[in-house]
């Protein structure tokens, strides 16, 4: 293991600078909830951790008329204790609490989890569904990307040299608006993503969807939107025959692997399963906004 040197800058522009000059040996830290893991397995070997807490745009929630901004160094435990988060998007939140243990939980990040590029990562689908952008800073200033656009396979993303991101924007969705996130897992607790499903919707005050995204993970090297399957929901009324269209759109959008926890043809299948109930949830939850 090389030397390790630990630098804590206080704004963004030092921030990049070291990420700058220190391209290839630098990592951004934050939760370090998967990073240290990946050092201490050595799967990783950086020579410079720059921690971002102590910048002040990483920092907090904040509210405004059309947007939720969670700066990228935010713990889940926070997001759990955000009233305007959880009424707002339970969904995200309730994806952000499944990542690891309630210690886990006072350190992870969703950036983090963004940029870790999981496929079976919790909070990207239900973010990816909740249409949430990233504020991403580098060299020639801030850009915002969608949250779809940063993980482009296992483990890779596609942030460039001396970028990292500052912070996840979530939009004020219009009245009656519901999401929800499921997930299958082997125990009870404690475990990664077979299949993950967030669901994002509108309806209008006669009850029939005006937008939906329905979004898939761990059932691809990167989340998937169901175009199909979020197409069908919009214009109708909740039923089962509207869930079951949905369901079968979503499983054709699946190409997962086969390993130890569970077969390609079984993932799908539960994709197919937390489709429809994931539905069922968000569109309840709209009908009570």
């Amino acid at each position: 293991m090389t030397e390790l040197r630990y630098e804590a800058p206080e704004s963004i522009e030092a921030a990049v600078a070291l990420l700058g000059d220190n391209a290839k040996t630098a990592k951004i830290f934050a939760g370090g909830t998967d990073l240290l893991v990946q050092m201490r397995e050595q799967i990783i070997d950086p020579t410079l951790l720059i921690d971002i807490k102590k910048i002040p745009e990483t920092q907090g929630i904040t509210i405004t008329s059309d947007s939720i901004r969670i700066g990228a160094s935010v713990c889940g435990a926070e997001l759990g204790e955000s009233i305007e988060l959880n009424r707002t998007w339970p969904g995200v939140v309730e994806a952000a609490g499944l990542i690891g243990s309630e210690q886990i939980q006072g350190r992870a990040t969703l950036a983090g989890n963004i940029c870790n590029a999981s496929p079976a990562a919790d909070s990207v689908p239900a973010l990816i569904a909740a249409n949430a952008r990233t504020e991403v800073a580098g060299p020639n200033g801030m850009n915002n990307l969608p949250v779809q656009d940063i993980a482009v396979g296992p483990g890779k993303i596609s942030l460039g040299t001396g970028e990292f991101i500052a912070a996840i924007i979530l939009p004020k969705p219009p009245p009656r608006s519901g999401d929800a996130y499921l997930r299958f897992i082997p125990r009870t607790e404690m475990d990664i993503a077979v299949v993950g499903v967030g669901v994002s919707l509108s309806l209008n005050d006669q009850g029939y969807c005006t937008s939906a995204r329905v979004v898939l993970g761990a059932v691809a090297p990167t989340a998937r939107i169901a175009e199909t399957a979020s197409n069908v929901l919009v214009g109708d009324k909740i039923s089962k025959t509207l869930l079951d269209e949905a369901a079968s759109a979503a499983r054709k959008v699946c190409s997962p692997i086969d390993d130890k926890r569970g077969t390609g043809e079984f993932r799908t299948k539960v994709a197919g399963v937390l489709t429809r109930r994931a539905i069922k949830i968000a569109w309840k939850r709209a009908e009570k906004h």
